[in-house]
């Protein structure tokens, strides 16, 4: 795979008002040569550099559970000019479940369905890779996955995975999958996608952020009884939260002095003991240690307030301690927009905010908007870390 394009400029002629060929030959969303002419009044004139064109980023899109949603969004998503100008899509799932919402919607996008991710350069529609399984209608009827369909699921975030280690593909955004289902029907023993995608790629550090355009919320704790919140924070955990989410905010996102605020556990923060005294024990060390680590990071502050604040532009995102302190805000105001970010991968991993929504499977309802905001940030952060790379 090509990293980049190169123009290189070569004097045709001697003759005055002579034409240089400009030729661009590469690897840029498939195969792209073309010739320009210019003309120059100096005959002496000599010319010869290179320009790096960047090359559009490879984005494995996981289909999730193709009796759900996942094709619909995938489908409505991709079918939006703004949705495949600036990454090359390639598609992990099942041809016949695009090929029925092509029918049920009414949308004219053209797939390839290819075999290797070698092939995806030889195509100029949007390519389809169907992994081991070639699943029927009948193993993913609306809201009822079959046994193969969710081994062919697992395989497809398995195989996304793969091709982002190996360089095929420089990021992955998954659409979403049921973890009962995958359980009872495939022995699926993950709380999640981000647990597994963790475990893929032998990440014992990794953190899941919540993004929208106008909060960002990080967690120390994911998955797990809220019963069981207090005794899973630590002073070591929330410190090193704090320090990916500041890293991922410099690397991936861009920002160049990013800041950010911690919640509190408790009511107003435990007011000074009063109601808890994680803030005075745990919480206010993890950050003290940060900021001697050179982050600018605040708080403990009252979980009430501090969402407002990072809304309104103060801090680029809010460190909380459990999944619903951080998601009830985060969906308040991006309850159709908001992106799922892996933090701490070795891989780009974005997903849509939302689950599988059986009760609207088929019928042509689902928001395609949490997907494409997914993919164009999937995009933006390959971007974003290639540049890091050059740069360093």
């Amino acid at each position: 795979m090509l990293q980049n394009s190169l123009f290189a400029i070569s004097r045709m002629s001697k003759n005055r008002q002579s034409p240089l060929g400009f030729i661009i030959d590469g690897d840029y969303n498939g195969e792209v040569k073309a010739e320009f002419s210019y003309y120059f009044i100096n005959p002496g004139w000599k010319a010869g550099w290179k320009m790096k064109v960047p090359r559009k980023p490879v984005v494995a899109i996981t289909m999730g559970d193709p009796s759900g949603v996942g094709p619909e969004v995938i489908l409505k998503g991709l079918s939006s000019i703004r949705s495949r100008t600036n990454c090359v899509p390639l598609i992990i799932g099942a041809p016949r479940a695009l090929e029925r919402e092509k029918k049920n919607l009414g949308i004219n996008l053209d797939f390839d369905v290819i075999h290797g991710a070698e092939e995806i350069r030889d195509t100029t529609n949007v390519a389809v890779l169907p992994g081991r399984y070639e699943l029927s209608l009948g193993d993913m009827h609306y809201g009822n996955l079959s046994d193969t369909g969710a081994r062919a699921v697992i395989d497809w975030i398995e195989l996304a995975v793969s091709l982002a280690l190996k360089g095929f593909a420089d990021a992955i955004c998954t659409a979403p999958l049921n973890k009962a289902v995958l359980k009872e029907r495939a022995g699926f023993r993950y709380p999640g996608h981000t647990e597994f995608l963790a475990h893929l790629t032998d990440s014992r550090r990794f953190v899941m952020m919540l993004a929208g355009k106008k909060l960002r919320v990080s967690l120390v704790t994911i998955h797990c009884p809220l019963s069981k919140v207090a005794e899973l924070i630590s002073k070591e955990n929330i410190a090193e939260v704090i320090s990916i989410t500041a890293q991922a905010l410099l690397k991936d996102f861009g920002l160049s002095e990013p800041s950010l605020a911690v919640a509190g556990l408790n009511p107003h923060a435990g007011e000074s003991g009063k109601f808890g005294t994680e803030e005075i024990d745990i919480i206010a060390p993890a950050i003290k240690k940060a900021r001697e680590q050179g982050i600018d990071v605040h708080g403990p502050f009252p979980p009430d307030a501090i969402y407002r604040e990072a809304y309104e532009g103060k801090y680029d995102a809010v460190v909380s301690m459990y999944h619903d302190q951080g998601l009830i805000p985060l969906k308040l105001l991006h309850f159709y927009d908001a992106v799922n970010v892996t933090l701490g991968l070795p891989v780009v991993r974005t997903s849509v905010d939302h689950g599988t929504a059986y009760d609207i499977a088929g019928r042509g309802k689902a928001n395609p908007a949490s997907f494409m905001e997914a993919l164009d940030l999937a995009a933006k952060i390959a971007i974003n870390r290639r540049r890091k790379e050059e740069n360093s």
